[in-house]
């Protein structure tokens, strides 16, 4: 309970302004609970940084496993409960929505930070002058990114794969990264757009995972996969030269909205009333066969006797697809969806040079392959174990992130914390140029960047001061790409190696780790409210804390 005595004749007063039950830290204690917070979520994922990081097994409240060393799952599965550590798990967030790649960077940065803006605050350096230290510096640290980038064009497929490889060779899915870096290369490249400059939309990308096999019997479908089964036993299980009807209207006799009767006093209008219907149904289908279709893909139901009738004429049938899955076979095929079977024409239909039906573990799902220039693709993830296919599926898709980075913004810059050590290198020189306290919250922000190669080393079971004097050296003659390689144990120039990143995802690590320093360190009150306590059996209601 916070209590507030008013002075003069009231003195001794307590004045209560906050709900009882509730919490308040101030001043120096907030700062340093949430400092304290701040550190323990990194020291939680500072030990998966790169590719000599280990990994986490995260066990949930029902019991299920998670294996991963992708910083984003590893704060996401735990249940974080500070909210200063809460700020550092949205900081990990909102760079993988972001980038889809350097979560656990972006999270090591900015405990770092905060680390070292606790040194200041010791010298009774006020939380503003570091803020704007701070933001200045990244600032400078984004303008002199850009200028040590090396600029690529967005179909260098050479450059886009190093950048794939790289970002797998610290998961699980090491040992196959350059032939999955391939087949993601393919796949975006197949879907990318070139309407003022080049643009990915992921959702052209459709991602399945079975186990069974290895990682790698990963494969690349140019066209789609339906987790559907061709419907009925009498339909051929392979097409080949497909020419696909996407119809998002039912083969069904379409029921009264309202309660309707039929009288019926003779068994000639029985039957007649039944065939009426056959005819209906005979109809539709023999729309969809004059029109030169030989596969039908619907969205809704395909009635029994419909399905008899595509089956004499030869046609394949899915029913039920998803509608999301319908608008991709639309651009994977080239094809129309229609509304109304009656509105189908030959133009509207899609093209593969195969449908088939094929039996992955227990399931059958059909493959829509060989679509000539496809918007829409589908990879097909293989593994030992749920757990492993889980990790790959991860592992993939920073892959895609990352790579879509490249394609639309065509710049990168290497890995291994050269570019963290570059930019620091110069910050510190311009930071001589500046006065007063900022200064000092500058330096520190330069320090702060090199927390990313020596965790790199320390993982790596390197000598982290050994390196950090080497590399100082190093950047000091000039040598912008000498970064921590980790699987040599030594420093060396990592361009060479072909250890490469997108600069959009160095520019999200800084600019979201910056922000989440500077607003951590700009709270000097933390006030928790008191919780309902909660009713007696048979009570009248809450009472309040």
């Amino acid at each position: 309970m916070a209590e507030h005595t008013i002075p003069g004749g009231a003195a001794g007063t307590p004045v209560i302004i906050l709900k009882d039950g509730s919490t308040q830290s101030r001043g120096r204690d907030a700062q340093k609970n949430n400092l304290l917070a701040s550190k323990l979520v990194v020291d939680i994922v500072k030990s998966s940084l790169g590719p000599r990081g280990r990994d986490k097994m995260l066990v949930d409240s029902l019991g299920d496993v998670t294996i991963t060393n992708d910083g984003a799952t590893m704060l996401k599965e735990l249940d974080v409960q500070h909210p200063a550590a809460k700020m550092l798990v949205e900081v990990s967030k909102t760079t993988d929505s972001e980038v889809g790649d350097g979560t656990t960077s972006a999270v090591v940065l900015a405990g770092s930070l905060l680390a070292k803006a606790e040194e200041l605050l010791d010298k009774e350096v006020h939380p503003t002058l570091i803020v704007d230290g701070y933001l200045r510096a990244s600032e400078k640290a984004l303008e002199l990114l850009d200028k040590i980038s090396v600029k690529i064009s967005s179909d260098d497929k050479d450059t886009l794969n190093k950048v794939a490889v790289t970002s797998m060779l610290t998961k699980l899915v090491a040992d196959d990264s350059e032939d999955l870096a391939s087949l993601i290369v393919d796949a975006l490249l197949e879907v990318a757009t070139s309407d003022n400059g080049f643009n990915v939309d992921l959702d052209n990308v459709k991602v399945e995972k079975k186990p069974g096999g290895s990682i790698a019997d990963t494969s690349l479908i140019k066209g789609l996969i339906l987790d559907k089964e061709v419907v009925h036993s009498g339909m051929p299980k392979l097409v080949n030269n497909a020419k696909i009807a996407i119809v998002s209207s039912p083969l069904e006799i379409e029921k009264t909205e309202m309660s309707a009767e039929i009288r019926i006093d003779d068994p000639g209008q029985m039957k007649m009333f039944m065939d009426e219907e056959n005819n209906i149904l005979s109809s539709m289908v023999d729309k969809v066969s004059s029109v030169g279709a030989n596969v039908l893909v619907c969205q809704k139901g395909i009635d029994d006797v419909a399905q008899h009738y595509l089956a004499k004429a030869g046609i394949a049938a899915v029913r039920r697809a998803k509608e999301s899955d319908m608008t991709k076979l639309a651009k994977a095929t080239g094809g129309r969806i229609v509304n109304n079977i009656d509105d189908l024409a030959s133009a509207d239909l899609g093209k593969a040079s195969l449908v088939e039906e094929r039996i992955v573990e227990e399931d059958k799902w059909v493959f829509v392959e060989g679509c000539k220039n496809p918007k829409a693709v589908s990879i097909l993830i293989r593994g030992g174990s749920q757990r492993v296919i889980d990790e790959a599926d991860r592992s993939v898709h920073d892959a895609i992130m990352v790579v879509k980075d490249v394609i639309e913004s065509p710049a990168v810059v290497a890995g291994g914390g050269a570019p963290e050590f570059e930019i620091s290198h110069k910050i510190r020189e311009w930071a001589t140029s500046l006065s007063g306290r900022e200064q000092l919250a500058v330096q520190q922000f330069a320090d702060a960047l090199e927390s990313i190669p020596l965790t790199l080393a320390e993982n790596a079971g390197m000598d982290a001061i050994d390196a950090q004097v080497d590399l100082r050296n190093r950047h000091s003659e000039g040598k912008t790409w000498w970064g921590v390689d980790v699987n040599e144990g030594k420093v060396s120039d990592l361009f060479k190696k072909d250890i490469i990143e997108p600069l959009k995802v160095k520019e999200q690590i800084i600019k979201s780790a910056t922000e989440a320093a500077a607003m951590i360190l700009r709270i000097d009150d933390v006030i928790a409210s008191g919780k309902m306590r909660t009713p007696p059996m048979g009570g009248h209601g809450g009472e309040e804390m």
